[in-house]
């Protein structure tokens, strides 16, 4: 089986994120496609401010109905500084015989070689990348056996930290995010100054 695995904090997930992965299920014919949100991005510290349990059941809300995507907590439960490394142990142990890709932005492909242990990342998973129309993608770093595969991907700018900027402001997160994640986040309250 060829198995994509798209990693982020998801705070909220927005349909640039859902984008991507549909790009990267459909160009790269995989069979399965696991979004695992990240319990602290290690070269983004300040990027989380929903709880794990909030940033979860945003993803079921927004791609419960889509049989390609499945959520993987397994960041979530570990806890701390989430490092593609640990992840990908985890999952190519939990699918020794499978084809595993990790799916990035474009913009990631120069920082790859700052990835923790990106030697043996590279062993392990081959890395789709995704190119925005109008934004050719950089060469990525000379890594040992790294394996690059490149997607087309939609322009879409869209960031969370925008989207939760937007909730302070009082206006609408309507064709940004999924609508039920949309009415997850107006029930809860989410991304309000805390009286």
């Amino acid at each position: 089986m060829k198995i994509g695995f798209l990693g982020g904090s998801f705070d909220p997930v927005h349909f640039g994120h859902l984008m991507a992965a549909q790009d990267a299920y459909e160009q790269c014919q995989l069979d399965r496609l696991i979004l695992v949100p990240a319990a602290q991005a290690p070269l983004k510290p300040n990027e989380v401010q929903s709880s794990a349990e909030h940033r979860l059941a945003m993803i079921r809300a927004a791609v419960e109905w889509d049989r390609r995507f499945e959520i993987s907590d397994y960041e979530l439960r570990r806890g701390g500084v989430s490092y593609t490394i640990d992840s990908v142990r985890h999952f190519r142990a939990l699918y020794p015989n499978d084809e595993l890709f990790w799916i990035i932005g474009g913009d990631q492909l120069p920082k790859l070689h700052l990835w923790k242990d990106i030697a043996e990342l590279a062993q392990l998973v081959e890395f789709i990348f995704l190119e925005r129309p109008g934004h050719p993608v950089k060469a990525g770093p000379d890594i040992p056996g790294l394996r690059l595969r490149r997607c087309d991907g939609h322009l879409l700018a869209i960031s969370s930290t925008e989207l939760r900027e937007r909730v302070k402001r009082d206006l609408s997160l309507d064709y940004f995010v999924p609508h039920k994640a949309i009415v997850y986040i107006r029930e809860r309250h989410l991304y309000r100054e805390q009286p």
